[in-house]
């Protein structure tokens, strides 16, 4: 499954699925990318990880972070917190 734009249109390949198996890293919002941007990850692992990692800080500290998945796509905390209820999302490691 792939959830990055194609090249046609820059639409989803594929809407139905999320790629929860890719790789992705845990930011601080407004960090700055730029050359060293790979280095300032907090906590690297699946998508799926890092989605689990951010769900248990505290909701008042969730705003704070984004993840930056395979790609160089950003989800912020919101984006997160609901896909930590999609229907298939994997709770269990």
């Amino acid at each position: 499954m792939s959830d990055h734009p194609s090249t046609y249109e820059g639409t989803p390949e594929d809407t139905a699925g999320v790629n929860w198996a890719d790789r992705a890293a845990l930011h601080r919002k407004n960090e700055g990318d730029g050359v060293l941007d790979g280095a300032t990850a907090l906590r690297r692992g699946t998508f799926a990880d890092m989605i689990r990692h951010m769900m248990l800080l505290p909701e008042s500290e969730r705003s704070d972070y984004v993840i930056e998945k395979a790609g160089d796509r950003e989800y912020s905390a919101t984006e997160v917190a609901s896909l930590s209820q999609h229907s298939n999302f994997p709770r269990n490691n």
